[in-house]
């Protein structure tokens, strides 16, 4: 038929067929939330379609609209908000709840891609980049304020499409070498750190001596660096022991193992791995789990929700789900890179770049090589409002990717 040319139908099907197996996974972990889940599928298919009907210059030009409201939906629960398993992130009517930052990455993805393929956009010059962030760290420093760290780091994702369209690699490396220096601060004493970054520094310089204009304003930037890397491996102790105590236990857990945290912030990555490791290649059935019909893992049908495919079906059947996510997010940047205007491949990439974040982290966290953050698997944990707000970005991209295959420009 005339009218289905443009739909990619390939993302249409990677997309049901993962909603539908999270079903069957909340399903067998508790009935009563397989069933709303799948309402909330059907809902959020619905909605799907009405966006699919919508013009599509409507999504670029109340971009500022969709961001404005996401701030204030963020800002409204400070007065508003309830707190559930200790943060106060939720709004709460009746029986629904509703976590407001994910519609916020909506509203972020939006005003970004409409932002960056405008005509004045240019990552070279300061004041693009200067709105880009603030566009980004406006809702950012509200989530940390909440505070939701785990959601925070998603915003992560905005810089991936930031690169792609020219923003500086050294970003992602100035980001990366913190972390590690963090990290390795907390197990090996700080003294052995400022003695590798000062070898690291020398060799720098050593090899691109006659590369470098050298003057007093270079100098004093690697000096600088030097200090601010060697303050953060003696600060990175102090600053662990300051935490929430939760929080401080879900890093100490990454090097100390979750038995002995077993009471406390070890429990569930303990039984998640138990239950995974458990399920060995093919699995123990579907609702043959006996960690998940046990009930040992907390709210395993939210964040922990893998470890339920690693138990009833095993690593085949993990791999396949992986293999499913990892083809989605690769046709939305293949299909972004193919977008013949600037705002639809920005917000495919900015869709694409979240799904990827939440993703890895998500798994990363529910086998041990992540701190607990409480991040969900994008359409597949249990919760109404993460499954509506991925599945309307989902549904945006469709539309754009649609007009732009049948755009005669």
């Amino acid at each position: 038929m005339k009218w289905t040319e443009g739909i990619d139908k390939t993302s249409i099907f990677l997309y049901l067929a993962i909603s539908i197996f999270a079903v069957a996974n909340i399903y067998s972990v508790d009935e009563q939330l397989g069933k709303k889940q799948l309402v909330f599928l059907c809902i959020s298919i619905f909605v799907g379609i009405i966006i699919f009907l919508m013009r599509t210059k409507f999504f670029e030009n109340f971009s500022s609209i969709f961001y404005v409201a996401g701030v204030l939906l963020l800002i409204g629960l400070f007065p508003f908000g309830t707190e559930i398993l200790g943060q106060k992130n939720w709004y709460k009517f009746g029986g629904f709840t509703m976590q407001p930052v994910e519609f916020a990455k909506i509203g972020v993805a939006l005003m970004i891609s409409h932002y960056v393929s405008g005509p004045d956009f240019d990552l070279k010059n300061r004041k693009s980049l200067y709105t880009c962030l603030a566009i980004i760290g406006i809702p950012a420093i509200v989530i940390l304020a909440i505070p939701d760290v785990g959601s925070l780091l998603v915003f992560s994702a905005f810089f991936i499409a930031l690169f792609r369209e020219g923003l500086s690699g050294w970003v992602f490396g100035v980001g990366l070498i913190i972390a590690t220096v963090f990290l390795v601060a907390l197990a090996v004493d700080p003294l052995y750190i400022v003695v590798a970054l000062a070898v690291i520094f020398a060799l720098i310089i050593l090899f691109n001596y006659y590369k470098i204009n050298w003057n007093i304003f270079s100098i004093t930037n690697y000096a600088v660096s030097f200090l601010l890397l060697c303050g953060l491996a003696f600060a990175s102790p102090k600053i662990l022991e300051n935490m929430p105590k939760h929080q401080r236990e879900r890093i100490e857990v990454l090097y100390k193992g979750e038995k002995a945290f077993r009471d406390t912030s070890g429990y569930n990555l303990l039984y998640s791995k138990t239950a995974i490791g458990s399920g060995g290649f093919f699995g123990k059935g579907y609702k043959e789990g006996s960690v998940t019909r046990g009930k040992f893992v907390p709210e395993q049908e939210t964040d922990y929700i893998f470890c339920t495919v690693g138990e009833e079906w095993g690593f085949l059947g993990a791999t396949v789900l992986v293999l499913f996510y990892t083809l989605f997010i690769g046709r939305i940047y293949y299909l972004s890179e193919q977008q013949k205007s600037g705002f639809n491949r920005v917000f495919g990439y900015c869709f694409a770049s979240i799904l990827m974040v939440h993703f890895c982290i998500n798994l990363g966290m529910v086998m041990g090589l992540f701190p607990t953050v409480g991040i969900p698997l994008p359409f597949f944990s249990y919760g109404g409002s993460s499954l509506l707000a991925f599945s309307i970005m989902t549904f945006i991209f469709f539309k754009l990717n649609y007009a732009d295959r049948n755009s005669l420009v």
